[in-house]
């Protein structure tokens, strides 16, 4: 669906983005994440026809941005980080002015806007002025007008900043409802956990470099191949955990003993096929164990993982 190709973009003597590759497949929907100046903005500004690439090449559904921006313009729905909205105005009004800024026929607009007002839950309060809005509101009818014409891409630009937890929440439902209409989404945001539990695949870039980018569950797969002659585990006892702590420190191929909320958590630095023997010793050695299990893996461990931290 969406194919970017050593991207390259500088302003001055600022390296925006460098080398950028990348593919996002159709129906995804796809977590941009990085830390702030990483080159995320400038990205899906290129992708959607507002910043010409100094190399390389992005083609959505085929066509390059480059050769046909008219018809990406078509493709896509564009959310910046910032949107404003005219005051005075209703909420259907405000659709309605959008729907004929693409030329949809008067005779389907009602009909469009209705069921958009539907999708996005802002049928009840058709009628209030856009300017009393709450951020949350503002958000649901930017992401409205995003879809005025049915775009196949939808690129959010940090969408979720600012909004108060019961928002974020509805925005995600919004969003997984719209990738069962087929969308392919491409969100930026700082909230991992967020993206965890709604995107399946990510980006994570830093200076303007990809350092990776794929199926979160492939990327997963992929870092614990690697990462086969050691584990995390989380230990579960039966009482207080201090004793099992001191008998943990005492092992060989154990370290990073820690106590969190009642769960030890340690590094145990020996392949999965070694995890028997070692409920063996403790069991032999007292440890009331009530589970031990390998740590979750997910997008915080990754982003960790792969950055440095460093932003320029």
């Amino acid at each position: 669906m969406i194919e970017v190709q050593h991207v390259c973009k500088t302003f001055r003597q600022f390296r925006a983005v460098w080398d950028l590759t990348f593919r996002i497949g159709p129906g995804d929907i796809f977590g941009f994440v990085g830390p702030n100046g990483a080159g995320k903005t400038t990205t899906m500004r290129m992708m959607a026809t507002l910043l010409d690439p100094d190399y390389g090449d992005i083609t959505i559904d085929g066509i390059s941005v480059l050769d046909e921006p008219e018809t990406i313009r078509r493709l896509i729905g564009y959310m910046p980080d910032y949107v404003g909205v005219y005051e005075g105005v209703e909420i259907r009004e405000y659709l309605e002015f959008f729907a004929a800024a693409y030329r949809i026929p008067v005779e389907k607009r009602k009909k469009l806007v209705d069921e958009i007002m539907e999708i996005t839950d802002l049928s009840g309060v058709a009628t209030k002025d856009v300017g009393t809005l709450s951020k949350g509101m503002r958000q649901r009818l930017c992401l409205a007008k995003t879809l005025v014409h049915d775009p196949k891409v939808l690129i959010l630009d940090e969408p979720a900043a600012g909004l108060d937890p019961r928002a974020r929440i509805e925005l995600r439902l919004l969003l997984k409802e719209l990738q069962k209409l087929g969308k392919t989404i491409i969100i930026s945001s700082h909230i991992l956990t967020e993206l965890s539990d709604m995107c399946n695949s990510v980006g994570i870039i830093e200076r303007g470099i990809m350092l990776k980018a794929g199926r979160i569950d492939d990327i997963l797969a992929e870092r614990s191949a690697g990462e086969l002659s050691q584990q995390k585990l989380l230990l579960r006892v039966l009482g207080r955990p201090d004793d099992a702590v001191t008998i943990l420190r005492g092992l060989p191929d154990v370290g990073g003993v820690e106590i969190d909320r009642g769960i030890i958590t340690f590094n145990f630095m020996q392949p999965i096929e070694s995890n028997p023997g070692l409920l063996r010793e403790l069991l032999q050695r007292g440890v009331p164990v009530v589970s031990i299990a390998p740590a979750t893996q997910n997008l915080e461990d990754i982003f960790l993982n792969v950055t440095k931290g460093i932003i320029a």
